[in-house]
């Protein structure tokens, strides 16, 4: 029983391994099958392109690359595969297979995430649909192509993509939205020296400005897109083609003889293709005719024709067509003209020449006039009709443009609420960092506000003293006048009596009382005169004019050039009693005067300050002025300084003014009323009184 137990697991253990070395074998066979497979779909590729097959060979070759490469797993390699396929159904001008080679390409693209290789599907789309004329879808790919580059922070292809819309937007003449275009693809490859697109964004852009009318701004382009031209490796074409166009800007404005010199110049480059060489003597040949030389005009035209034949240029073929009408129709054959103008619009249609078709209806009109109402119409039916596709088409574009935009908004949200949770951590440290810096600032603030009541409380201790000061000066100069009335009422009317009484026993006549008396009487009179000059003395010193509170000003003048080193003239007129005017005044004023150097010393850097006070009968007139960098008074924003002037202004029931301009110094004028202190009144009746006793 055992023997057949060990039997049957052997034979178990022998189909198992059997079974495994099988199915390796398999997996090592498919796995070489596939790599047969990969080389073959390129290899199969190749042949649908070659001319030695028959078309439907051809056909045959293609479709078993595309079975096989669908069979390849979703990877990169299944997705080159594809844009190959792709690439050859554009070259074969299969429309279809195209489409729908695109759509796999962006699916495979999409699932594993290889946005450089959608981008490009986009591409080609864009160029398959300019390619047939359906310029809102190929608008809209660029779009999609430029959002991926966008998004990818590729700089180069989205220039690009730019250049490419705005190729389309000045085919239907959407040049402003074309400019703009332009415009941000230079920002984007400037930078990146990218010469080649650079040349054909100037280049786009000068055709716009000539499309504008814009003459002069057209040849400023195109002599920026030289700049880059010099740089390329065929340079040589490049220089052509500007040429080519200059010569254009300049023919448009009937300028042939500038024109003629930069086609002839340009058909000097060497190994320029056909179509270029053909192009630029039909442009030579038209200038030529129309400056009035029709030598060999017509072979120059026919020969830019044969050209154009040889290598299929269908557009070329209905400019040549066109040229030869308007030729033979300035030299009187009309048979001829009329022959080339339906040729014109034959390949006009045939090159789907919208421009030049209606350029041939214009021609044929003045041709054909037994027909020229039927040309007519056919120009404003055809001329409508564009302007309303064209009006369509940037509509479409506007709407794309508008989709576009709200797709970047999105993504810049998304990032932003990426950027969120980043900031709330940076949010964090940086209130930590706040709360310090607001600690700092409140110990900083605190401080200043202590030197702020310090200098408050200066002030005030500087009002008493000065009131004090203005107290004492007036006590002093009410007690000189008192003394002033003493003597001259008191001991001078006595003296006056005795003289009187002298005088009268004068008239005694013996000689010894006449002598004594003559010399009493000298005597009291030599008395009489020392008393009044005492008198007039103190009368003068009472109403003498101290100018306490110019000293008060001068003393802060001084201060302020000490302490700024900067030069200071304090000037003032020296007849008006200062010290008489009102204590609000003299407070006011000085704390303005006070507010104004400060400023002169913090702002002006300025070597020089000017203080002038002036005074009439009826008002007060101070100038402050210094030589400083002055400022725009109209654009300052006021602060504390300037309100706390016009307030104290304000308070004295005068005005004032502030001029300044930037490097012309700054200049304050004050104008106030004069007021003067209630004891001014008594002080004019005294001196009414002293002029009455002194005479």
């Amino acid at each position: 029983m055992s023997t057949i137990i060990h039997n049957y697991l052997s034979s178990l253990v022998c189909i198992v391994v059997l079974l495994l070395v099988g199915c390796d074998q398999k997996k090592e066979i498919t796995n070489q099958e596939r790599t047969a497979e990969n080389d073959s779909i390129l290899n199969w590729i190749e042949k649908s392109y070659s001319v030695a097959f028959s078309p439907e060979d051809q056909e045959y070759w293609l479709n078993r690359a595309v079975e096989a490469a669908d069979r390849h797993p979703v990877d990169s390699t299944k997705l080159k595969y594809y844009s190959q396929i792709s690439l050859r159904n554009l070259r074969k001008k299969d429309s279809l297979g195209f489409r729908e080679t695109s759509a796999t390409i962006m699916k495979l693209a999409s699932a594993i995430g290889d946005s450089t290789a959608l981008a490009e599907a986009h591409w080609d789309l864009a160029a398959f649909n300019k390619q047939h004329f359906v310029m809102d879808s190929a608008y809209y790919h660029y779009g999609k192509a430029y959002n991926i580059y966008n998004a990818i922070n590729d700089d180069f292809f989205k220039g690009r993509m730019l250049l490419n819309m705005a190729m389309l937007q000045a085919d239907i003449k959407d040049y402003a939205g074309g400019e703009i275009r332009l415009i941000n693809a230079i920002r984007l490859l400037k930078p990146l020296k990218a010469d080649d697109q650079l040349f054909k964004c100037y280049n786009l852009l000068a055709s716009i400005s000539q499309e504008l009318g814009e003459h002069q701004r057209a040849l400023d382009y195109y002599d920026q897109a030289g700049v880059y031209a010099n740089n390329l490796e065929s340079a040589y074409y490049s220089v052509h083609v500007l040429d080519n166009n200059k010569g254009n800007v300049f023919k448009s404005q009937g300028l042939h003889d500038i024109a003629i010199p930069l086609y002839v110049r340009a058909l000097k480059v060497e190994k320029l293709p056909p179509s270029s060489y053909a192009r630029t003597l039909a442009n030579l040949a038209e200038s030529r005719f129309k400056n009035g030389d029709t030598a060999d005009v017509k072979l120059q035209l026919m020969a830019s024709l044969k050209i154009r034949d040889s290598v299929g240029d269908l557009e070329g073929l209905a400019l040549n067509h066109y040229l030869l009408a308007d030729y033979y129709l300035i030299t009187g054959d009309t048979s001829k003209a009329l022959h080339h103008g339906k040729e014109a619009i034959d390949y006009s249609k045939k090159s789907d020449n919208n421009k030049r078709l209606l350029e041939a209806y214009l021609l044929l009109s003045r041709i054909d006039s037994e027909n020229a109402m039927a040309y007519s119409d056919a120009y404003v039916k055809l001329n409508d009709s564009l302007l309303l596709q064209e009006r369509k088409l940037r509509d479409k574009f506007a709407r794309i443009q508008f989709e576009t935009d709200e797709f970047i908004a999105e993504n810049v949200l998304l990032a932003k609420q990426r950027q969120l949770w980043i900031g709330i951590a940076a949010g964090v440290f940086l209130l930590a960092i706040a709360i310090l810096i607001i600690i700092n600032q409140r110990v900083k603030n605190q401080k200043l506000r202590f030197e702020q009541q310090q200098q408050s409380a200066n002030q005030e201790i500087f009002d008493l003293m000065l009131t004090t000061s203005q107290k004492v000066e007036e006590g002093k100069h009410d007690e000189q006048k008192r003394i002033s009335e003493e003597l001259h009422d008191g001991v001078l009317g006595q003296m006056n009596g005795v003289r009187m009484v002298l005088l009268g026993l004068n008239k005694k006549s013996d000689d010894a009382a006449i002598s004594m008396r003559s010399q009493a009487i000298e005597k009291l009179q030599e008395v009489q005169e020392e008393i009044r000059t005492i008198s007039h003395e103190l009368s003068d010193a009472a109403y003498q004019k101290f100018h306490n509170f110019m000293i008060s000003i001068r003393e802060l003048v001084e201060n302020i050039r000490v302490a700024s080193q900067i030069e200071c003239e304090f000037t003032y007129d020296h007849d008006m009693e200062w010290d008489d005017l009102s204590g609000e005044i003299k407070i006011n004023l000085y704390r303005i005067i006070q507010e104004g150097l400060q400023n002169c010393v913090k702002y002006s850097d300025a070597s020089l300050i000017n203080l002038n006070f002036d005074a009439d009968e009826t008002n007060i007139i101070v100038l402050l002025e210094d030589n400083g960098v002055g400022f725009d008074a109209k654009k300052v924003k006021k602060g504390i300084g300037h309100k706390n002037i016009n307030s104290r202004v304000s308070k004295i029931n005068g005005s004032w003014e502030l001029e300044s301009n930037p490097g012309q110094g700054t200049k304050i004028v004050i104008k106030v009323p004069v007021v003067r202190s209630a004891h001014h009144t008594s002080k004019q009746e005294d001196q009414m009184m002293k002029e009455e006793i002194i005479e």
